[in-house]
């Protein structure tokens, strides 16, 4: 399922409190996922680890207020509880991640909790839903299997690596233009996660968390190094490389001057290049001259240009170049 469509879905159970376990292959972006949903809603949003919670972190006595026959029970800072600050009227998603990670007895707490909707007596608040998350057994990321009962009370969906999905997501929360722009000329280095590698993976968290964050932090010659311990080896390589390539390419600002005169590459990785570069300084002010250009391109890459800037600068949209450009590009947009 597309990061889209489980957004979409995970709002439409939030309406009847469906609890779900959302799998996929680690690094795939399910937390964000869910993080989001619940901010597109308007409801609150916790999360928790729970492979690290401790079993008693259920609801354990308060020795503090016993006496010699009776006892308190105190309650979880993360419970969303009748009359706690989170019983607002807003409703909420609790997030457990990585259920399968936790052993047997935390797996029962968490079971206990979503039939009961209660810990220790105390009632959860009304409109809250509790998702889970957890990767996939071939994914060998030291699963462990969810008991039968725990997964008979959630939905479970699967959350699929979709590339335009991660784009979308990756310019909305302010990915490097290089990283989007090596990614379309590879990939399949997305999410490329191998178990037996050792170091880094290339996955959609680590593109974003261990690239693009890093990317113009460290010096040039520092790179490789940082990127390896994110994505690996072969993959550093190949970006470092992409990234000489986007580093030579002519001045952008000098292309949208002279858009009918400038060079145009002919190799694919350099065109990848040139469409991030040109995209990332792209406003309605030099849109003109920006089509321009994108009339000497081929048609795939001109159409990534112009889907990046739209979604990095949506007024560019409301020109006329714009809405020229889209006329005469109609045979390769619909």
């Amino acid at each position: 399922m597309r990061a889209s469509l489980l957004k979409d879905t995970i709002a439409r159970l939030w309406e009847i409190k469906r609890p779900v376990a959302v799998v996929g292959a680690p690094g795939g972006g399910k937390t964000q996922c869910i993080q989001q949903t619940a901010k597109e809603i308007g409801c609150h949003f916790i999360q928790r680890h729970l492979p690290t919670i401790p079993v008693e972190d259920f609801g354990v006595p308060d020795m503090s207020s016993s006496t010699d026959t009776t006892f308190k029970y105190k309650l979880p800072e993360w419970f969303p509880s009748k009359g706690s600050k989170y019983d607002d009227g807003k409703g909420g998603i609790l997030l457990f991640d990585d259920r399968n990670q936790a052993d047997n007895d935390l797996q029962k707490a968490l079971a206990n909790l979503i039939q009961e909707r209660e810990v220790h007596g105390v009632p959860m608040a009304d409109g809250w839903q509790v998702i889970s998350t957890g990767n996939r057994k071939q994914d060998r990321a030291g699963a462990n299997k969810v008991l039968g009962h725990l997964a008979n009370r959630e939905t479970e969906l699967e959350l699929e690596t979709h590339l335009d999905d991660w784009r979308r997501h990756a310019l909305d929360n302010g990915a490097r233009t290089e990283v989007v722009s090596f990614i379309g000329f590879r990939p399949n280095l997305l999410h490329d996660y191998d178990p037996q590698r050792e170091g880094g993976n290339p996955t959609p968290r680590s593109w974003m968390e261990g690239v693009s964050a890093v990317l113009g932090v460290v010096s040039s010659e520092a790179e490789y190094e940082c990127f390896k311990g994110a994505i690996g080896e072969g993959a550093a390589a190949e970006f470092v490389g992409f990234m000489r390539i986007f580093r030579k390419l002519p001045n952008p600002d000098n292309t949208l001057l002279n858009p009918k005169t400038a060079d145009v590459p002919e190799d694919a990785a350099t065109l990848y290049a040139l469409s991030g570069a040109l995209a990332s300084r792209a406003t309605p002010k030099n849109m003109g001259n920006l089509c321009l250009y994108l009339e000497r391109l081929p048609a795939e890459f001109s159409v990534l240009c112009v889907s990046t800037v739209l979604r990095r600068d949506p007024e560019c949209a409301d020109t006329e170049a714009f809405r020229d450009w889209s006329i005469g590009n109609q045979s390769v947009l619909f």
